[in-house]
């Protein structure tokens, strides 16, 4: 998949493509469902198959005081669409100035002169242009005078009945339930970033742990989790690793920050520095402050068994043969 930031610099070749457009901030079973439809589409018509979508979200230009809620943030959400099969990702800036482009302009100089798309397929929920006066229904209008197709798809929903929604993925993880989000998303929620250097104490009780910041992802629900965690190679290649990890701020040892701090089992590796995928598989128990290290040590111990429990009775997910 190639990433192109400014659809004026596609090349004739890749012009003319199919388009899913949407913000897909977890690239959920639902938007999973529109790329599969573009493709679709794509295929029968001999076109690329291409994902139009915004960075940074929206919702954060507008409201730049709301505290981190990203699923994806951009690097984990383009390797999601790129597991797609997605041929080209077309990635727009999204300020303040794109928000004034009326939905208008946004069909003629995006869709139409920039990837001169022949099909536009978005989800039933779309609006853009500025004050989000663009909905699926003008988007049809105005394709059909612009001459390219456009299907809008209606919601799809989980056997349990609830529909596919970002919003819904993000209350089951800050209510601690990763399981519940992981049947929406199609996969457990994950949270990658490099590790940092951390005060080692760790290593000093028996678990040392890789320290990775949260970034601009979602906080979910503090405490301890049974995880899979991926080392990610040069060449993107993931040796995965279950693990017991801690989200919280150490009040045991007097922290405040809040830091995502996992143990990997089996693992005697130096990982500082390297790129890690850390799956959150189910929420243990709630961070608690212990007596001191003896005490936190002891339940470590207890949490690092229960870990292995849950995850052994997992037979599918990362890291996990199909």
């Amino acid at each position: 998949m190639r990433i192109l930031r400014h659809p004026s610099v596609l090349d004739p070749a890749d012009r003319g493509a199919v388009v899913a457009v949407g913000n897909f901030d977890g690239v959920h079973l639902g938007h999973q469902a529109v790329v599969a439809y573009t493709g679709e589409e794509a295929r029968r018509g001999g076109a690329k198959l291409a994902v139009l979508t915004f960075e940074p979200h929206p919702y954060q230009v507008f409201h730049p005081q709301v505290p981190p809620f990203r699923l994806t943030p951009f690097r984990a959400k383009a390797h999601r669409i790129a597991a797609l099969g997605v041929d080209l990702l077309v990635v727009l800036h999204f300020d303040l100035e794109l928000a004034k482009v009326s939905a208008e302009d946004f069909v003629r100089k995006i869709l139409v002169e920039g990837v001169a798309a022949r099909h536009v397929v978005v989800g039933y929920d779309f609006h853009f242009g500025n004050r989000r006066r663009g909905t699926p229904a003008l988007l049809q209008e105005l394709g059909a005078q612009s001459g390219f197709a456009v299907s809008v798809l209606q919601p799809v929903s989980a056997a349990a009945g609830e529909i596919y929604s970002s919003t819904t993925i993000r209350q089951h993880l800050t209510a601690g339930a990763p399981r519940q989000a992981a049947a929406l998303l199609g996969r457990p929620f994950e949270i990658e970033g490099r590790v940092e250097t951390g005060d080692r104490r760790g290593r000093t009780i028996g678990f040392p742990t890789a320290n990775v910041s949260l970034g601009d992802y979602l906080r979910p629900a503090g405490g301890v989790y049974a995880v899979r965690v991926a080392i990610e190679a040069a060449d993107g290649a993931l040796d995965w690793h279950d693990g017991v990890a801690n989200l919280g701020t150490r009040p045991t040892v007097g922290g405040s920050d809040l830091r995502l701090e996992a143990h990997l089992f089996d693992f005697a590796g130096d990982l500082y520095g390297r790129h890690l995928r850390v799956a959150l598989i189910e929420h243990l128990r709630p961070e608690l402050k212990f007596s001191g290290l003896d005490a936190l040590k002891t339940q470590i111990a207890e949490d690092a068994t229960r870990a292995r429990a849950v995850l052994a009775e997992i037979a599918d997910g990362p890291g996990k043969s199909r």
